[in-house]
């Protein structure tokens, strides 16, 4: 039997399933799925890590955050929301997650729904931009439950904000920066998307697309459809390195840098500058060896807090109107790599 100290009820809320599904995982009943054991375990890590909200009295929100990512960014995020819950007083902000580094449109939306008829605080979003999915976050506002957008956004849902990045102007960015790193080198530049549903990554494409054409005639090679996983991120890399032999420069929109490097290692093949998004674990370590030479950077913790602010502002907890503004864009280089969050 699992040892905890939380009340069956309090570990359910946190799940997301019922009392009876966690005393069967608790005393190792079957019958469970191996899907349902691990979010019931999941549960308990995540109030290990939330004890100081649990002990506070006050209105209570519980906040959903459901993101389509790779693991690498969606740690990123958890770590920088679970530091400011204990901030957002006078009220009391837990929080739930739903991670998935791959998924069909009809599991997001599942998701979605689920919450709609369990009930929530708020959804904290991370999904791509499908009719589908606008039509069950249109669902969600229409039941009380408002959601925010974080990172990628989806303009024509009824979501009461979008929290990130001006994501065109991070693509004029690294635009700018890798025609000054090039110079009059010649080359081509590799685009690597991870998915073209996420709006995001559409508008830094076409942020980085519209000013480097402005600035010069260099040639672009587009790799997509990797879900920013290192497998398929690093056989995508080489398929593309080995039908263009110009490719001298990255800009990595979807992630999955530490497998472009590899493919262009493993062809023996330099990449002269190559631009990249978040200082996740990942790019964190790339940037100390100085393997890539730029990363898009915004501030994460700020971010989160303002996407609870915005549901607690839905709910009259706190006063103002809900307004969003995009986060600056900082551009982080080997010498100025912000320090670790907590983990």
């Amino acid at each position: 039997m699992t040892t905890h100290p939380y009340p069956i009820r309090e570990i359910a809320g946190q799940a997301g399933v019922s009392a009876a599904t966690v005393d069967r995982v608790l005393h190792e009943r079957p019958g469970v799925r191996a899907s349902t054991v691990f979010k019931v375990r999941q549960a308990i890590v995540d109030l290990d890590r939330q004890q100081a909200q649990l002990r506070l009295s006050g209105r209570t929100f519980m906040v959903d955050v459901v993101m389509q990512t790779p693991d690498r960014f969606s740690s990123a995020i958890k770590a920088a929301l679970e530091t400011q819950l204990p901030t957002l007083l006078p009220a009391v902000v837990r929080a739930r997650f739903d991670f998935r580094e791959t998924a069909r449109p009809a599991k997001i939306v599942k998701t979605l729904r689920d919450l709609r008829h369990r009930g929530s605080s708020g959804v904290i979003l991370k999904a791509p931009d499908l009719p589908e999915v606008v039509a069950e976050v249109d669902q969600l506002r229409a039941a009380g439950i408002p959601v925010v957008t974080l990172v990628t956004d989806l303009p024509l849902s009824s979501r009461i904000g979008y929290v990130g990045i001006d994501n065109r102007a991070a693509g004029a960015t690294a635009a700018y920066l890798i025609e000054r790193w090039l110079g009059e080198r010649p080359g081509s530049v590799l685009i690597a998307i991870s998915r073209s549903v996420f709006r995001n990554e559409e508008e830094r494409e076409i942020g980085f697309r519209s000013t480097l054409r402005a600035a010069s005639e260099r040639p672009l090679v587009e790799m997509t459809d990797t879900d920013g996983l290192d497998d398929s991120v690093r056989a995508r890399t080489v398929a593309r390195l080995t039908e263009h032999p110009s490719i001298v420069g990255v800009y990595s929109i979807g992630g999955g840098n530490r497998a472009i490097l590899e493919a262009f290692a493993g062809l023996d093949r330099p990449c002269l500058v190559f631009i990249g998004h978040d200082v996740d674990r990942d790019n964190r370590e790339l940037l100390a060896q100085q393997r890539i030479s730029a990363v898009l950077h915004h501030d994460l913790a700020g971010d989160a807090r303002r996407a609870c602010q915005l549901i607690m502002q839905f709910h009259g907890a706190i006063s103002g109107a809900a307004t969003t503004a995009p986060s600056p864009v900082q551009v982080i280089t080997p010498f100025n790599i912000p320090p670790p969050g907590p983990t």
